[in-house]
């Protein structure tokens, strides 16, 4: 296996996250000597490059944040099918979060998954059944539901301390 850098990785859509949940769970983590990547560049382009491929192959588990449009970038399908590589390959932990979605409408990608993967199908073809099965597996995993749990500033906090405070007490 490849050397370890990271702690945790989290995978997250932008658009979605990246100025609420995520930055609070990213810096709960930090605060807490959580060695995590992170990736705040733009997503540009149809696929993920290398350095982000090494990161992931890198980092010892997965933080997933699903959101309501997750499945709109091809970008984050790529980087959730790594992930899973990753997890088969190396035996990785990959925590799912669910951030105002519903695990059962990833896992069978209906609403905004089913539009949203119909829509890459016809730019990408036979990859789009290899990312709805990539959403299938991660939905089965378990982790935090945020339709359940209180979603914000203290979830973030919360999610950080109890669920991921061990990784940096090894």
């Amino acid at each position: 296996p490849t050397t370890l850098k990271y702690d945790v990785f989290l995978s997250f859509r932008g658009e979605d996250t990246r100025d609420n949940f995520t930055s609070h769970l990213y810096a709960e983590l930090r605060r807490k000597k959580i060695e995590t990547f992170i990736d705040y560049r733009l997503e540009r382009g149809d696929e993920i490059n290398s350095s982000l491929i090494e990161a992931i192959e890198e980092s010892l588990i997965y933080v997933v944040i699903l959101s309501e449009h997750h499945a709109s970038s091809s970008w984050c399908l790529d980087e959730l099918t790594e992930i899973l590589k990753c997890k088969e390959r190396y035996g990785r932990e990959v925590i799912p979060v669910f951030y105002k979605v519903d695990p059962s409408n990833v896992r069978h990608q209906r609403q905004s998954y089913a539009d949203d993967l119909a829509k890459h199908h016809q730019r990408f073809g036979g990859k789009v059944e290899l990312w709805k099965a990539a959403l299938n597996q991660v939905a089965g995993l378990s982790g935090w539901d945020s339709q359940v749990t209180r979603v914000g500033n203290r979830s973030g906090r919360s999610t950080g301390a109890y669920g991921l405070a061990y990784i940096g007490s090894g």
